[in-house]
């Protein structure tokens, strides 16, 4: 069984780094992304549970109306509520765990099936971001290797699968390429073409501060 962990921030706390004063469309984006990333998960039929961790009671209620579980828990820091998450989702020694993170809002069903697909236990799978972050990590079992999301973190994932003598595959995925988190990364991610509905009315609301139509997506395909 595999199942999908999405880390979610409190909204007070979410794009600090994304210019604009209005704070109350910023979390509106946040909001936005997580549903597109959540629509796009459940979509994927090989993932038996879709799960967003949260310290905030409105993402919560959010991932419970998108059709996603809502793990509400104090924030330890990303890479212990992870964990602590992918144990609860993946209870079982076998089980396996896709992170995607919340802001990943472009990410299609079909880039995140490929993902799922792409290793056989004991494995590691990974797409990395544009900056040299990791979007997704699969890792099965969930406990093969531990998470290390942060700046550089595709290279400390390669590192930490190496260090465990298990098989990595690195995807380069053009719908997971591009994390929102600052306004260089929002004028990118409006010119994908799978990226979701609700990310990109809350971008364009945004405008014209951010100057969100110059720009361009990595690569094109379709979100299915």
């Amino acid at each position: 069984m595999i199942a999908a962990v999405v880390p979610v921030k409190t909204l007070a706390a979410s794009k600090s780094r994304l210019a604009g004063d209005d704070r109350r469309r910023i979390e509106q984006l946040s909001l936005a992304m997580m549903g597109d990333v959540l629509e796009a998960l459940l979509g994927v039929p090989t993932l038996a549970r879709v799960a967003v961790v949260t310290p905030d009671a409105t993402v919560a209620r959010e991932a419970e109306s998108v059709g996603a579980e809502a793990l509400l828990r104090d924030d330890p820091g990303l890479n212990p509520a992870i964990e602590a998450a992918a144990a609860e989702v993946a209870p079982q020694p076998d089980d396996g765990v896709l992170v995607v993170l919340g802001d990943v809002a472009a990410a299609s069903s079909g880039d995140l099936a490929r993902l799922v697909g792409a290793i056989q236990a004991p494995g590691v799978a990974l797409a990395p971001s544009r900056d040299g972050g990791t979007s997704a990590l699969l890792r099965l079992p969930r406990d093969v290797i531990e998470a290390r999301f942060g700046p550089d973190s595709a290279r400390r994932h390669r590192e930490a699968a190496s260090e465990a003598g298990v098989p990595c595959q690195v995807l380069s995925l053009a719908s997971l390429a591009i994390d929102v988190d600052v306004a260089e990364d929002a004028r990118a991610i409006l010119a994908c073409p799978t990226l979701g509905r609700r990310t990109r009315a809350a971008l364009e609301a945004l405008e014209p501060g951010l100057e969100l139509r110059i720009g361009g997506c990595p690569e094109r395909g379709p979100r299915t």
